[in-house]
């Protein structure tokens, strides 16, 4: 597994003047942050617009950055969801890609229960060979991932 670095950046993600992201932009923000000691960038989070970004353009972001970047530095994307289905699906298409990990939010909206946000984590975990970083935002989602329930979660092979 590589080492992801000790500095990751949350990217900001372009948009052109007409509301479209800038996928060029989007390169070069991702170089020039690399370029300026970042260790790695994160992609598509909340920082990056996810809740605004249609799971395509996400996509494109990710693979056009892995393509600029090459080896200078980690790609981390941003799949989570509150649909375990969808997070799947995303991490699926993030490992194709060849990103060095994934980040996955703590579902949100059903405010599952400390077994379901477990569950939910360890089918993602179990489909991946990515490392995945929680991202616990209670603040956000109305529900905080328990002290116990990330060291269960890290039992995970």
């Amino acid at each position: 597994m590589k080492k992801l670095g000790r500095l990751l950046t949350a990217m900001v993600t372009p948009f052109d003047e007409e509301g479209k992201v800038d996928y060029e932009q989007t390169k070069r923000l991702a170089l020039a942050l690399l370029n300026s000691g970042s260790d790695g960038v994160v992609l598509v989070a909340t920082t990056g617009e996810s809740p605004t970004l249609l799971r395509e353009e996400e996509v494109n972001i990710v693979a056009g950055v892995m393509s600029a970047v090459g080896d200078r530095g980690s790609v981390i994307a941003y799949t989570g969801s509150n649909s375990t289905a969808e997070v799947l699906e995303a991490t699926k298409k993030a490992e194709r890609i060849g990103v060095d990990a994934c980040l996955l939010v703590v579902p949100y909206y059903n405010k599952p229960t400390q077994d379901g946000l477990y569950q939910h984590f360890k089918i993602v975990a179990e489909s991946t060979s990515l490392p995945c970083i929680l991202y616990n935002v209670p603040s956000r989602t109305v529900v905080n991932l328990s002290a116990d329930t990330v060291i269960k979660l890290s039992q995970i092979d």
